[in-house]
């Protein structure tokens, strides 16, 4: 039986070391070569230091261009079963080459977050104005929401996104698929620190993501100073990949505010650690730092937005608090009360196992993958709406990506 192929066209490189969406890739990338597909991963951005060797696990690593028309040919020879794009920038960027060249290749949106959501929550943060469902009918939601909508098949992260697309946007529930992290269940806990053996809190976070850098800042600001000075001795270490001048700068000693970096083992780092701080105030999808706490043992305390999506109906692995004087107040008493810690570590458990487990989660992705793919043609057809935008949208960007690489000749 000749083997699947799958053509994945990244953004960047995947680097699991330096962000929940470069574990995110390699969980697919895993989740693929176990179902027996042969995999070509294509990117136009450099290689960092930190990039995955996709190479060391059988996949072919292959460079592109932007707006070149040395990538028809390539699609073309490839000849996938399937392409995935990463985020719905690379699909408005080789989305209509790939129309073209490989019509009946099924295609795939992974959509990380959904980054309309984000910004959205972003600009109300900034403005200080509460967010309402109008607010999202934004031009970003428009070019998302039509990549989607040219797409096959969606993965969405959140089960709150996948609402708001059904709801807001009455997008078809035959376009989207509910995919979260797929983790390795917790059956083994006996190599887990004690919470005597912990100390200190951390915050952890890639630091080009913008949510990652307003944390730290609200940390340093609003909660630290005042939490701090009820525990005595304790310390807030923040590590995250890339940090710039301005991050590093914030490094306090002095006030027990230690900005470290990049962690190499970000697991490792976490399970030293006492409690996970976390006040984000703003952002989507789901959150890597939270599934990487709860598979250490480490309780966490976080925000509504934080939190979101993430443990359906079962009870957090800390706290979840809006309120700055009641964030700082639990955070002291899950730091403090061991019995209250031991059960928040309990609940984290519970959450991955229940909410997480890749096994519940695999089998039905590849069945709807297999199933769309056999009935590729009425898939389609049902969704016509994807057909007028490869008809018309993507005509236009089409003709700016041509005229781009004609001025670059």
């Amino acid at each position: 039986m000749t083997k699947k192929r799958i053509l994945i066209i990244g953004l960047v490189w995947p680097e699991p070391t330096s962000s929940a969406a470069g574990t995110r890739m390699i969980q697919l990338i895993n989740l693929f070569l176990t179902k027996g597909y042969e995999i070509i991963f294509a990117c136009a951005a450099l290689k960092s230091d930190f990039s995955f060797d996709l190479s060391s696990i059988g996949v072919k690593e292959q460079a592109i261009k932007l707006n070149d028309e040395g990538f028809n040919d390539l699609v073309k020879n490839i000849k996938p079963d399937v392409v995935m794009f990463d985020r719905f920038i690379t699909e408005e960027q080789y989305g209509w080459r790939v129309h073209q060249e490989c019509p009946e290749a099924m295609t795939i949106l992974d959509t990380e977050d959904l980054h309309f959501l984000r910004q959205a929550r972003q600009q109300a943060h900034k403005t200080n104005f509460t967010l309402t469902k109008e607010d999202l009918f934004t031009a970003h939601a428009k070019r998302e929401i039509a990549s989607i909508l040219r797409c096959d098949l969606s993965l969405i992260i959140s089960e709150d996104e996948i609402k708001i697309l059904l709801e807001q946007f009455k997008i078809d529930p035959s376009l989207l698929h509910y995919l979260p992290f797929l983790e390795k269940e917790i059956t083994e806990t006996d190599n887990w620190l004690s919470f005597e053996h912990r100390a200190d809190f951390i915050f952890i976070g890639n630091f080009l993501h913008e949510p990652n850098w307003n944390t730290v800042q609200f940390l340093k600001t609003t909660i630290w100073p005042s939490l701090s000075k009820k525990i005595q001795g304790a310390k807030l270490n923040i590590y995250g990949a890339y940090p710039s001048q301005k991050v590093l700068q914030l490094n306090n000693p002095k006030e027990n505010f230690n900005i470290i970096g990049r962690a190499e083992n970000a697991r490792a780092v976490i399970a030293k650690h006492r409690v996970l701080l976390a006040p984000i105030q703003f952002g989507a999808g789901v959150k890597g730092k939270f599934i990487d706490a709860m598979q250490v043992g480490t309780p966490s305390i976080t925000t509504t937005v934080g939190a979101e999506a993430m443990k359906g109906n079962l009870e957090w692995n800390g706290f979840i608090e809006d309120d700055i004087e009641l964030f700082i107040t639990k955070a002291i008493t899950l730091y403090q009360d061991k019995n209250l810690w031991l059960h928040a570590q309990q609940n984290g458990i519970k959450i991955i196992n229940e909410r997480y487990s890749e096994n519940k989660f695999q089998n039905a992705f590849i069945d709807r993958m297999t199933n769309i793919l056999i009935n590729l043609k009425i898939h389609r057809q049902q969704n016509f709406f994807g057909q007028l935008l490869h008809h018309h949208t993507l005509q236009s960007t089409k003709y700016l990506s041509l005229w781009i690489e004609e001025k670059n000749k």
